[in-house]
């Protein structure tokens, strides 16, 4: 174990993540921005690397409270919380856990996708209390397989989606920064998000977080979907115009959404919640055992890089 000081700056990690933090480390706890600011000087002093976890914003008045700061490590893929242009200032690295949750994130769009589009849900409910036993049919729904679909940010994770939309028979379209080396007959719409609405049915949203992709599916991309348009979000909340989805589907506008990320999550707008053509999740797309543990284990490992002088696995800046 070295002697470095390692902040946990927030409440979420299990009892296995900081067990893992601790074998590179001794740990301070502070999980909030006023827990920090109360640590007492000597404690302040001792900190070289925050283990960060969750979507609270971690800017450079915070890293300031830590003048030994050095390194700090996001447990996710997503690290638009930190303030990176502030960390590289002040010659503080910052690292993340991308790759290992890839397969989970594609897995639970298409499975999003198909809960939908067969109404799993509303189906399991009526299995469970008694609607089909007394003779009501559920109603017809609706063929996810050979419907055009377009993927907003082909990045790791929306080519896993791809991939899988492929299997199902989905002409694919995408939007990027760049064209991507794709299978052939996949359509590339540049940055431009309103043409690829244009073209699909359903629409992933699969862009990174931060204030460069805020209402990347605009007003404009919504209303370009047309009435069989399904908005699938497993990016961030910010990455849609959430009051215009809201707004088109309950005109009717769009014909749906399945979501896994929200504004001001956990806290959902209640006007989403009434929405029968919602399919909500409680921001779970890389939740399971093995994907958590091996991004607990990759942020671990960009701990002990760094202290021992060693590349860093995967760094941010």
């Amino acid at each position: 174990m070295t002697q470095a000081a390692i902040l946990v700056s927030a409440p979420y990690f299990t009892a296995d993540e900081l067990a893992r933090i601790e074998d590179v480390g001794e740990l301070v706890y502070a999980g909030t921005p006023e827990e920090r600011a109360a640590l007492s000087e000597e404690a302040r002093m001792g900190v070289r690397a925050i283990a960060n976890k969750g979507h609270k914003p971690l800017d450079g008045a915070q890293m300031d409270l830590f003048p030994n700061l050095e390194i700090i490590a996001q447990f996710g893929v997503g690290y638009d919380a930190i303030d990176v242009a502030a960390a590289t200032a002040r010659g503080i690295r910052v690292t993340n856990t991308p790759d290992v949750l890839n397969e989970d994130v594609a897995d639970l769009a298409l499975a999003m996708m198909l809960a939908w589009s067969r109404e799993i849900v509303r189906g399991d409910g009526w299995v469970r209390d008694g609607t089909w036993s007394k003779g009501k049919e559920l109603p017809r729904n609706r063929k996810m397989s050979g419907a055009p679909v377009g993927i907003a940010g082909m990045g790791r994770i929306g080519r896993a989606i791809a991939d899988r939309c492929a299997g199902f028979g989905m002409p694919v379209h995408y939007t990027s920064r760049s064209a991507k080396d794709t299978p052939e007959g996949w359509t590339y719409h540049g940055e431009d998000v309103v043409a690829l609405a244009e073209a699909v049915e359903w629409m992933v949203v699969a862009v990174v977080g931060g204030e460069n992709t805020k209402g990347y599916l605009s007003r404009e991309a919504i209303r370009a979907l047309g009435p069989r348009g399904v908005v699938i979000n497993i990016a961030r909340g910010t990455c849609v115009d959430e009051d215009a989805l809201i707004e088109a589907l309950e005109a009717g506008d769009i014909a749906g959404a399945g979501l896994d990320v929200f504004y001001n999550e956990p806290h959902v707008n209640p006007r989403l919640i009434a929405l029968p053509n919602v399919l909500l999740q409680p921001h779970q797309a890389s939740s399971t055992v093995e994907t958590r543990r091996d991004m607990s284990m990759l942020q671990c490992a960009n701990l002990t890089a760094y202290f021992a002088g060693a590349p860093l696995p995967t760094p941010v800046n």
